[in-house]
């Protein structure tokens, strides 16, 4: 990593310590995982890293290798001063106490970034798996200010996020996400690489916010709306599903889906974005 500041990283973990299952407390000790997260996140000197979750700091360790500062936004209170042990004689992180679900980082991004003298904000994280979706959809509906987002998740989660949206793999959740960003795909990782060992393997994506979005429709809320409705239900066929929305009677559906050239009898799964962009338009001018 080439920085003055690097060191071997001790990712044995803190003695004492018990993880709470309801936390998703997983933590990563296995140190080329870590460096290639942090290699993988894309930050620089001009990046400010906002990492979720640091745990036990193994991660922030080799994300201020690479930094210009990184912030660490921890829930546990217990693990504060396990924190500022570890990363005591480094200047370039700050650790703030609190739930990154209610953590305004469209404050506290640029603030940072203003602090800091620093030019792009990158975001990083070890999701725990139970939140991961209101993470992400968090970050991508509030247009937090951050050029790409790096998280490990369930590798269930990630094949999803990664899959094409129209494809079998695909969730809700695929079609927010490409709407947004692009997404690759980094590494996958073992349970054996986390104390305490998950159930389940993970994966490492990177999500790199686009410049303007694939597709064009009026009313984006309209869409993911009907997106969402369409994958509650995904075994129903796409008009039996979307039919329960108050708003529309069965007969505005079926015309809507008429005119955008969408067979009623397909289900929402087999959509692609641009599908999904043209019904909204229907429905918009219904």
């Amino acid at each position: 990593m080439g920085s003055k500041r690097q060191k071997k990283t001790n990712n044995a973990p803190a003695p004492g310590f018990r993880h709470q299952k309801k936390l998703g407390q997983n933590f990563l000790t296995d140190p080329e995982i870590v460096r290639g997260i942090a290699a993988a996140s894309g930050a620089d000197r001009d990046t400010l890293v906002i990492e979720i979750g640091p745990g036990e700091g193994v991660l922030t360790e080799a994300l201020s290798d690479l930094a210009g500062h990184v912030t660490a936004i921890e829930l546990d209170e217990r693990l504060l001063p396990i924190l500022r042990v570890r990363l005591f004689n480094r200047d370039n992180i700050d650790i703030v106490q609190g739930d990154i679900l209610q953590t305004d980082l469209n404050t506290l991004i640029p603030e940072r970034l203003a602090a800091y003298g620093l030019s792009e904000a990158r975001i990083v994280g070890n999701l725990p798996y139970y939140i991961t979706t209101p993470i992400l959809m968090k970050l991508l509906e509030e247009n937090v200010p951050a050029g790409s987002v790096t998280v490990m998740v369930q590798k269930e989660v990630g094949e999803r996020l990664a899959a094409a949206p129209g494809s079998r793999d695909a969730g809700a959740i695929t079609y927010t996400v490409h709407y947004y960003c692009t997404v690759t795909p980094i590494l996958e990782v073992g349970r054996e690489c986390f104390t305490p060992a998950p159930k389940v393997d993970s994966v490492v994506v990177r999500l790199d916010r686009r410049d303007a979005p694939p597709v064009e429709t009026a009313d984006p809320d309209r869409m993911f709306r009907l997106i969402k409705t369409g994958f509650m239900q995904r075994r129903k066929t796409l008009l039996n599903a979307l039919s329960a929305l108050p708003m529309y009677t069965r007969e505005d559906l079926t015309a809507a889906l008429a005119a955008a050239g969408i067979d009623p009898s397909r289900r929402a799964e087999s959509l692609t974005l641009q599908d999904f962009a043209r019904l909204a338009d229907e429905l918009t001018e219904a």
